[in-house]
């Protein structure tokens, strides 16, 4: 054989290879090769939509946490100024009990001076009488002389 045929059939042979490869295996090389790019390029889009929406919900985050600081700063505030309210109602309530037992210490005082005036006038009626018997030796009718003793009574 004469190394020009075998020059062409070669020639012609690696044509028709690459012929059947360029039509039947390089687009779907070509089309696994642009679906590989394209699911890097859906991956770094991805990528950077996560990292921005991270930044915000780290915003969202800081705000929240701001905003819990603030309503546990108030709710404390709050909370002090009813311990404060209730131990001032506390204090307010226990002056008003001293006062009202004071008084009502002051007015048992009083009925109980009253009554001790009054059996101390009775005393003194029964002891003037008594006297008065011994001065005059004779008994002193005391239904008889009620009005006379009231009188004394509230002399005295």
């Amino acid at each position: 054989m004469n190394i020009g045929i075998t020059l062409i059939i070669q020639m012609v042979v690696f044509m028709t290879v690459v012929l059947i490869t360029m039509k039947y295996i390089w687009p779907v090389i070509l089309g696994a090769m642009e679906e590989r790019e394209k699911q890097i390029a859906d991956g770094l889009a991805a990528s950077d939509e996560a990292e921005v929406a991270l930044k915000k919900a780290q915003v969202e985050a800081e705000g929240i946490l701001n905003e819990a600081r603030t309503d546990a700063g108030e709710v404390r505030e709050g909370a002090n100024k009813m311990a404060t309210k209730i131990k001032d109602q506390a204090k307010a309530d226990a002056i008003a009990e001293k006062e009202r037992q004071m008084a009502a210490a002051v007015a048992e005082i009083e009925q109980e001076a009253n009554r001790a005036k009054e059996d101390l006038r009775k005393q003194v009626s029964s002891l003037a009488l008594a006297g008065a018997e011994k001065l005059l030796n004779k008994e002193v009718d005391s239904k008889v002389h009620a009005d006379l003793l009231n009188d004394l009574v509230k002399e005295i």
